[in-house]
C-alpha cells in the first residue's frame, strides 16, 4: 500500500482550519512539525503550544496516489484555500513500510557515565503490567536483534539498568539536560541519601538515584500525568513507591511547612532557568549544610544569571555543557 503525502507551511493561526480541512478531504493523519527550529519550552499542564511557523504533513490513502485523484485533491485544496496561496505546497508518493519497526529503531539502550544504562522495558519479559503500549513478541525480537551489541554491553557485571519506555511525561534520557544530569548522578556516592527531584517528569532522575543507592526521593511536578508516569516507572523498575513519594507543588510545600519532610542530602531540578531562579529561596531551606545541588534545563547564556541567584546560599559551583544546554552543580553553605 502506498500513500499520498502532502506538505505545506503555514502560520500558527491557520493550523486549526487547515487541520480540519485536510481531514474533511480524506486525510487519515495530520502531523504538525516546526518549520523554523523554534524551541518550545515546558508548557503548563493541559496546554499544547505550537510553533509560530508550522509544517503540516497529511497522509491520504492509496486511491489518492493515482495521478488523476491526486490532481483533483490538490485542485480542491487550492480552491478551498483561495484566500491564501501556498507556494510551498508539495506532494509525493510515500511507499508503505513497517511503521512500528521504524518507530522502534528510534529507541536504543543508552549509557550515561560508565555504568548507568537507560533501556526500554521490552528488552526482557517483565511481570509489570503497564498500561502503555508494548511491542509484540515478533517486534521485540526484531528490536533486540538490531541492538544486540548494545544489549550485551549493558548486561556486563556492575552496570545499573533503568527501564523506561517512551511516554507522555517528559524525560527519556535523549535530551542533553537529562543526559547531563544522569552522567553526574552516575559518578556520585548516593548510598542512604534522601533527595528531592523537583519537576520529576517521568521520574528518570529520581529512579536513577534510587537504583544507584539513594534511600528516598521526594518527587514533585505540577503535571498530574507526570506523577502517574513516575509511579508507573517506579513499579516497572521494581522499586518500592514508598521510597519515591510524589507531590503536586502545593501539597509538597504544605508537607514541608508541617515539618513532615526533614532537610535533605541533595536536590535535583531539571526544569527551566526562569523557574529555577524563582524557586531558589524555596530550595535552600530544604537542604542540609553540605548538601549537593544539581540544576539543568538551562541554556548556556542563562547560566550566569542562575549562578548569581543561587550564590546567596550555595558555593563551589561547577558548570558542564552539552550543545546549547548546561548543568550546574553546587554545595549548600
Amino acid at each position: 500500500m502506498s500513500w499520498l503525502e502532502l506538505k505545506l507551511q503555514c502560520e500558527k493561526s491557520e493550523v486549526e482550519a487547515l487541520d480540519s480541512l485536510l481531514e474533511t478531504l480524506g486525510a487519515v493523519s495530520v502531523t504538525l512539525t516546526d518549520a523554523k527550529d523554534q524551541p518550545l519550552f515546558e508548557p503548563p499542564p493541559g496546554e499544547t503550544p505550537l510553533w509560530q511557523d508550522v509544517v503540516i504533513t497529511a497522509l491520504f490513502p492509496e486511491h489518492y496516489v493515482d495521478e488523476t485523484p491526486s490532481t483533483l485533491l490538490l485542485l480542491e485544496l487550492q480552491q478551498a484555500l483561495s484566500s491564501r496561496t501556498f507556494a510551498n505546497l508539495k506532494h509525493s508518493v510515500l511507499a508503505d513500510r513497517d511503521w512500528v519497526r521504524a518507530w522502534l529503531d528510534d529507541f536504543k539502550p543508552m549509557r550515561f557515565g560508565r555504568h548507568l544504562w537507560v533501556c526500554p522495558s521490552w528488552w526482557r519479559p517483565t511481570a509489570h503490567n503497564s498500561s502503555e503500549w508494548q511491542p509484540d513478541a515478533e517486534q521485540t525480537q526484531y528490536w533486540a536483534a538490531r541492538n544486540q551489541a548494545l544489549l550485551s554491553a549493558m548486561q556486563a557485571p556492575g552496570n545499573t539498568v533503568l527501564l523506561l519506555d517512551p511516554g507522555l511525561a517528559f524525560g527519556t534520557g535523549t535530551h542533553p539536560t537529562t543526559s547531563l544530569c544522569l552522567q553526574w548522578l552516575e559518578a556520585q556516592q548516593l548510598q542512604q541519601q534522601v533527595l528531592v527531584d523537583y519537576g520529576c517528569g517521568s521520574g528518570i532522575l529520581g529512579i536513577a538515584a534510587l537504583l544507584l543507592g539513594a534511600n528516598k526521593v521526594y518527587g514533585i511536578d505540577n503535571d498530574p500525568q507526570a506523577l502517574l508516569a513516575t509511579a508507573d516507572n517506579c513499579t516497572k523498575n521494581q522499586l518500592d513507591t514508598n521510597n519515591f513519594p510524589i507531590y503536586l507543588p502545593a501539597a509538597f510545600a504544605n508537607a514541608v511547612t508541617k515539618r513532615e519532610i526533614a532537610q535533605v542530602d541533595g536536590m535535583m531540578a531539571n526544569i527551566l532557568a526562569g523557574t529555577l531562579i524563582q524557586l531558589a529561596p524555596n530550595f535552600a531551606p530544604l537542604m542540609k549544610p553540605g548538601a549537593w545541588l544539581l540544576l539543568s534545563g538551562i541554556l548556556c547564556e542563562q547560566a550566569e544569571q542562575v549562578i548569581a541567584t543561587y550564590q546567596a546560599w550555595f558555593q563551589d559551583f561547577d558548570v558542564a555543557a552539552e550543545g546549547d544546554w548546561v548543568r550546574i552543580t553546587a554545595t549548600r553553605r
